[in-house]
């Protein structure tokens, strides 16, 4: 199982409650602990739903991994999943293949399984709200209009103290599943996309707090500047 490769980082209040040997014991004791991070992309899988505006969670995971050469290859508590390191940092990647509305029914038992803290689970997503392109890190929240993270807090308890990264555009809702980007917005969210692994890098290396000060300044003006709009920060 998976598991086994990052029992040694993983923070003693994380491992407080699993049984371990006397051999485990001696064997994580030369190492730091230093707890996992989950990063979950949301979407559906199949053909007819890739590249579309509700899949850029899945976007996101998959280009996290082709930059960190982590493959997401295995099938594991109902999702694609894949485990790597940055920065020294033991990082878990997801993609529930459980169709969007169901996502909880794998983020749920994952977390739960490696015993995670939710606030060393982040999970990408789109959103209806933000303007084409545009990104905000979030350390928690609620789920709006969105049956997938409904789905996520459901399999959490109904908690919401977990980390989002927002990402996507607006568009009527009725159309928005099987949705396709036009030229322009595919180029936005691919921008976007690619920032967001330099997120994602950033969330590992130096904390949540730090990287979503850094990435919401930057982004807070983003689609205006697209548009050739001065604002007062320029």
């Amino acid at each position: 199982m998976p598991w086994n490769r990052f029992m040694p980082f993983l923070s003693k209040c994380c491992t407080s409650t699993v049984q371990t040997s006397s051999s485990y014991s001696s064997f994580s004791s030369s190492f730091s602990p230093i707890q996992p991070w989950l990063f979950v992309g949301l979407g559906n899988p199949g053909e007819k739903y890739q590249s579309t505006r509700h899949n850029v969670g899945f976007d996101m995971i998959d280009a996290f991994a082709q930059s960190q050469g982590i493959p997401l290859t295995t099938h594991y508590f109902k999702a694609l999943f894949g485990e790597g390191m940055v920065d020294g940092v033991p990082v878990l990647l997801a993609k529930p293949q459980t169709y969007m509305n169901l996502s909880g029914e794998s983020v749920g038992p994952l977390a739960a399984y490696y015993k995670l803290p939710l606030n060393r689970v982040l999970v990408a997503f789109d959103d209806m709200d933000l303007p084409c392109g545009v990104l905000r890190l979030q350390p928690k929240g609620g789920s709006g209009r969105h049956n997938g993270l409904k789905s996520v807090i459901y399999h959490f308890r109904k908690n919401r103290e977990f980390c989002r990264l927002r990402i996507a555009g607006q568009m009527d809702p009725k159309a928005f599943v099987l949705q396709k980007f036009n030229r322009t917005g595919r180029e936005r969210i691919d921008s976007a996309v690619r920032e967001g692994v330099d997120i994602l890098k950033m969330v590992a290396a130096r904390g949540l707090t730090e990287a979503a000060k850094l990435t919401n300044a930057d982004q807070k003006y983003k689609h205006l500047r697209s548009h050739g709009i001065q604002t007062n920060d320029d």
